[in-house]
């Protein structure tokens, strides 16, 4: 079945969420990642686990956020080390990855991502999900999660009506105690994720050594397998489930002050 809410009319979300009250929130972002991975990497490895995830324990997808990160601080175009070589590859002079071409400052652009994020929390419990979970590409993004959860829990601690609660993750976190060095960025382990879910946006043959610039893994690019991406999403997912369960059935262990998340 479809698990994407905007692709899903009333009754057939009525029907889903009645018998799982979850939406699940992909957040990623546009950022080079290599020459062989599309610029859109984050936002659909977190779009294609939040969809397995909703698939095999219930509930329902809110599109995929690619908007709205600071294009100033946390992206390879950004990294002093980098940018010159990201506009070079992508052809753009090195001016436009400076921050006096945004309107905004690095601190605003946060500041409003932030009200985004807890805006979108907000519109979610509209739908009367009991449970929002923020599934995270592009690991930076988590800590702005985490932040606009605790934000929400604490705008409605004392209102009278029924709260929903929020979780985030990010695959990297929950996979720890299960392989060595999981996560990366545009190495073996993100693009395996990408030949698994959208193999037709991946070049290998510009994954080469030699060709490979940007890239933060112990895991070569080049060597990168759709079974292994298979593998690794499907362990997050079901990890990822179970948390929500948990987090669905005993709301109160996660809503008090300095509660975990």
């Amino acid at each position: 079945m479809e698990v994407r809410f905007h692709l899903l009319r009333p009754e057939q979300i009525y029907e889903r969420r009645r018998e799982f009250p979850v939406v699940y929130i992909p957040l990623g972002t546009l950022e080079w990642h290599g020459l062989h991975n599309p610029m859109g990497a984050d936002g659909l490895q977190a779009e294609a686990l939040a969809v397995r995830c909703a698939t095999i324990g219930g509930g329902l997808v809110f599109p995929t956020v690619y908007y709205g990160e600071s294009r100033v601080g946390s992206l390879l175009e950004t990294a002093p080390d980098l940018k010159a070589g990201v506009a070079e590859r992508m052809k753009v002079p090195l001016e436009c990855f400076d921050e006096e071409r945004h309107p905004y400052s690095h601190s605003q652009q946060i500041e409003h991502y932030h009200h985004h994020l807890v805006h979108i929390l907000a519109e979610a419990a509209s739908y009367d999900f009991k449970l929002a979970v923020f599934v995270v590409g592009h690991y930076p993004l988590l800590d702005h999660a985490r932040a606009a959860i605790l934000f929400y829990n604490q705008w409605c601690y004392d209102k009278k009506w029924a709260k929903m609660g929020a979780w985030a993750f990010a695959d990297f976190r929950l996979l720890r105690d299960i392989y060595d060095s999981p996560g990366d960025h545009a190495g073996g382990w993100e693009t395996s994720h990408l030949l698994a879910s959208h193999p037709e946006t991946v070049d290998l043959s510009r994954a080469e050594k030699s060709l490979q610039y940007g890239i933060m893994s112990s895991r070569d690019p080049s060597k990168s397998t759709a079974e292994f991406g298979n593998k690794t999403y499907d362990d997050a997912a079901k990890i990822a489930v179970k948390m929500v369960k948990e987090r669905l059935e005993h709301p109160e262990l996660y809503r008090g002050h300095g509660m975990p998340l």
